[in-house]
């Protein structure tokens, strides 16, 4: 079985950014120097998770959870070290030397063969758009500004007719339960037919880059479906796609900030205008999966739904989704009456720039929405306005409560009341697994013990030499690993040891004590000489309690008497050491 190689690993550890990887997973904000993310290893409401972009670990300081990008990985997707290596390596192209064997079991191959089948699709459809018999298609798209950059860019294809697709895949060696499995043929009483026959074909890709689907459009205006798209498959699941996430994260990342849109063309039509941070839900349509996937992209969704009544509706509908999911929702104020591929056809591409411009807050969208369809000179339809407005208060902040329930009066000339907005619940310490929390300055001798010896080969020396052991068995395991790792490298990596942390309490604690603020400060032989001086006064004030509670429990005189020796020669040396500590 191939094994990675700890040369290999460490070269994928420095070339992941940390920051990068778990941002494909959760939003990550930035904020200055730092970056937080809402923690998925428990019930978190706030960004309880820190990332430290220049030692490369996280640490979530409610539930104590920490690690490396590794760790992440693999206790987010819930898979081995191994798993989780090949995983990073993937995500930011790194070509391992020879795959392991226990990971080829993660590329299911049911999937893959029609992620095959459909990848090859594409190859096929992209080379018969440049074919005569495409002509039509290419020029009805070159006449919306979808030149061979773009067509390039997303994959844009050509469908010939009847069973063009079938026959080239089926010589490529595509079973017909493949083709038909990944929607791209239909098996009928005349015969076989493509699902896309006679269509210009539009990629739809999952998260990692894997084609799943299409969305397919005739030019034939005596066909009734304009579009149409792959039905649900074993890879595609339309409640759970985002069209063009997967190249739309680098710059959302960047700018903090996704586009939303209705449909394929309203992302191209962004892209044409310089903004590669959009995407679409395919429709109006949105489910808590495609939030979440959202989420993931950046902190902040901007929603671009056409601005008729269902539009806005979806917008409605949509925003309030993302915004219990903890992200940040604006909206594009868009009164033209055309969507953002008609915007840039007819108005050029500054339009389209100058529309995204002109987003709003959640709070503005909201007293657009609700005031959209009231008869202001009703009092019955003034009432009804308050009172969805207050429904809709409940969930904003104090600011922004104050401002939409203020604007709401001024419109309806009526004082609009806010009810008590329900009790923050805040995450109790009580509430969360107990570790030991060295960020609040409460550190054991034991801890900076450990904190020296993963800084300094000299202290884990004198460790080794003049004590040899901690009281804490999880901290006396940490000890004995990075003498371990000491011994082999000849310094201590702390993304090493969190590499080689089978438990998670133990790679909880590392990150603790990296996130210590006495992590970076110098050696000094007095300190460690009292550290030690400590730990040994803490096992013999414990053996000094054990041997009288002995005595005391003890059968007979004799061995009540040597019991009471010991107890008193451990009193002894206890004292000893705390003249030292005096001393010093």
């Amino acid at each position: 079985m191939a094994r990675i190689s700890e040369q290999e690993i460490t070269e994928i550890r420095q070339r992941a950014d940390i920051v990068d990887i778990i941002s494909r997973y959760v939003p990550v904000e930035h904020k200055g120097r730092q970056y937080k993310a809402v923690c998925p290893f428990h019930n978190d409401h706030r960004p309880s998770m820190t990332i430290n972009k220049e030692k490369q670990f996280y640490k979530c300081f409610v539930c104590g959870e920490g690690g490396s990008v590794f760790t992440f990985v693999k206790n987010y997707e819930k898979i081995s070290f191994t798993e989780a290596v090949v995983k990073v390596a993937d995500l930011i192209g790194y070509t391992l030397s020879e795959r392991p064997a226990s990971y080829s079991y993660q590329e299911d191959p049911e999937k893959k063969r029609l992620y095959d089948a459909l990848a090859d699709m594409v190859q096929f459809t992209m080379y018969q758009m440049d074919l005569p018999a495409a002509a039509a298609k290419k020029k009805y798209l070159e006449d919306r500004g979808l030149d061979q950059e773009v067509r390039k860019h997303f994959g844009i294809g050509y469908n010939p007719p009847v069973d063009a697709v079938y026959r080239f895949l089926h010589a490529k060696g595509h079973s017909d339960r493949t083709l038909n499995e990944a929607n791209i043929v239909s098996f009928t009483d005349s015969g076989v037919i493509d699902v896309f026959r006679d269509r210009i074909t539009f990629p739809i890709h999952d998260s990692f880059g894997h084609v799943i689907g299409f969305s397919a459009r005739t030019i034939n205006p005596d066909v009734p479906s304009k579009y149409i798209n792959t039905t649900e498959t074993p890879v595609y699941i339309k409640g759970n796609t985002v069209y063009n996430s997967h190249r739309a994260r680098l710059t959302a990342r960047r700018e903090g900030k996704i586009y939303i849109c209705e449909g394929v063309t309203d992302v191209i039509a962004f892209y044409r205008a310089g903004m590669e941070n959009a995407v679409c839900t395919l429709g109006t349509a949105c489910t808590t999966q495609q939030i979440e996937l959202i989420r993931s992209l950046a902190p902040t969704a901007v929603f671009c739904y056409d601005g008729d009544g269902p539009g806005q509706a979806a917008t409605l509908k949509a925003g309030r989704m993302a915004r219990a999911a903890g992200m940040d929702v604006r909206v594009v104020r868009n009164k033209t009456g055309l969507d953002p591929d008609e915007i840039i056809r007819s108005q050029g591409k500054e339009a389209l720039q100058n529309l995204a411009g002109q987003e709003i807050s959640w709070v503005e969208f909201l007293i657009d929405y609700l005031s959209a369809d009231t008869n202001l000179q009703s009092y019955l339809s003034r009432k009804e306005l308050i009172r969805k407005a207050q429904e809709e208060a409940g969930a904003l902040d104090d600011v922004d409560r104050s401002f939409f329930l203020g604007e709401i009066s001024r419109l309806t000339g009526m004082k609009v009341e806010a009810s008590s907005p329900p009790p923050r619940t805040e995450p109790s310490e009580s509430a969360a697994p107990a570790y030991n929390r060295i960020v609040s300055g409460r550190i054991s001798a034991e801890d900076q013990i450990l904190i020296l010896m993963m800084r300094f080969a000299r202290a884990a020396d004198r460790f080794e030499k003049e004590l040899g052991y901690l009281n804490d068995p999880m901290r006396q395991d940490l000890a004995f690993m990075i003498l371990s790792l000491l011994h082999e490298d000849g310094t201590v990596d702390p993304q090493k040891l969190l590499d080689r942390s089978e438990e998670q309490s133990i790679s909880n604690l590392i990150t603790d004590l990296m996130s210590a603020r006495m992590f970076w400060e110098p050696y000094d032989d007095r300190v460690m000489d009292g550290l030690i001086r400590k730990v040994k006064m803490t096992v013999l004030a414990r053996r000094s309690d054990q041997l009288k509670e002995m005595a005391e429990a003890a059968l007979n005189e004799e061995s009540r008497n040597i019991l009471y020796n010991e107890y008193i020669t451990n009193l002894v040396e206890m004292r000893r050491y705390i003249d030292d500590e005096s001393n010093n």
